[in-house]
């Protein structure tokens, strides 16, 4: 009897202990379950994930920010590992907010390239592909050997602003950095831009900033990859409400708010914060809102697995 081989590999999708309530939305967005997985955890402090189900000859995605703590990038290298070893066909790292991408460049001497290490760290784990969303600086992509999907969440974003209808609306960078994203969002919406002139002193902490273009009886969109400590926004926002701004808004995709983030954002003149859940809040805080980016998530990981292509995830 000839024996029928199936050639399709089944998509199996897990997650790490960082990014479990996104996992759980983008498994039930793309229709199904997550994979059964499980850690064991030593009275040391180590651990050993385990996947408790086959996933020999399996196309498998892996769910996983890697905010601190340090444990959340390496579980998800040991949960890469693991898959390799139990024979899955592809290992597809799908990491919604890829940290240590502001060390992506020798901006003082004698310093770690932190992102370029954490992406030859994945690679040497076994990783076939990366998908991950609005990375701190484009060039990133070129660390990774293998493919990377980068995806923006301005698909999510630029619908909101639009049925905020605000009147007099300007998009505004943080900083210099940030001209491009913001451009973008000034194009597609089609008003005016501003952008802010920082200086530092040293990392973390604003000398002084310039606000350049008129947002004096405007509406203040002020766009941003990620905000830490919230030092760098809520300055922006302070000073272009003294500049005669009418509201200031913030859109940032990646919540690390960590240190004294929450109170200065309380304290400021922001009106409202958008952002998704790439990380997930410490807190709630009455002037943040959470868009979700599983849906984007759950199609560009179908359209991966069946090997189509991406381009009109991007808006």
């Amino acid at each position: 009897m000839k024996k029928i081989i199936n050639s399709e590999s089944p998509i199996k999708i897990f997650t790490g202990s960082a990014s479990r309530e996104l996992a759980e939305k983008i498994a039930e967005s793309h229709g199904g379950g997550l994979g059964k997985c499980s850690v064991l955890r030593f009275s040391d402090g180590e651990f050993q994930p385990a996947y408790d189900e086959s996933v020999r000859g399996a196309t498998v995605f892996i769910i996983q920010s890697t905010f601190p703590p340090a444990e959340h990038l390496f579980e998800l290298l040991l949960m890469v590992d693991a898959a390799k070893r139990a024979s899955a066909s592809r290992v597809v790292a799908v990491i919604p907010y890829f940290g240590y991408a502001r060390q992506d460049r020798k901006d003082r001497p004698r310093c770690a390239l932190g992102a370029k290490l954490v992406a030859n760290l994945l690679y040497a784990a076994g990783i076939d592909r990366v998908i991950t969303m609005d990375l701190h600086a484009d060039p990133i992509q070129g660390f990774f050997d293998v493919p990377v999907d980068h995806l923006h969440a301005s698909p999510i974003f630029v619908p909101f602003l639009q049925k905020l209808k605000l009147k007099n609306m300007i998009i505004a960078a943080p900083d210099v950095g940030g001209t491009k994203r913001a451009g973008a969002y000034s194009r597609f919406l089609n008003v005016e831009m501003a952008i802010c002139y920082k200086l530092r002193k040293k990392a973390g902490e604003i000398s002084e900033m310039r606000v350049i273009g008129e947002v004096a009886g405007k509406e203040v969109v002020i766009i941003d990859d990620m905000v830490d400590t919230a030092g760098t926004v809520t300055t922006a926002a302070n000073l272009m409400k003294e500049m005669g701004a009418v509201s200031v808004r913030v859109v940032c995709t990646h919540p690390v708010l960590s240190g004294p983030a929450y109170e200065r954002i309380r304290k400021s003149a922001i009106t409202e914060m958008f952002v998704t859940d790439t990380i997930p809040l410490i807190v709630p805080h009455p002037k943040i809102k959470v868009l979700s980016v599983a849906d984007i998530l759950a199609d560009v990981i179908n359209k991966v697995y069946l090997h189509q292509s991406i381009s009109d995830t991007f808006i």
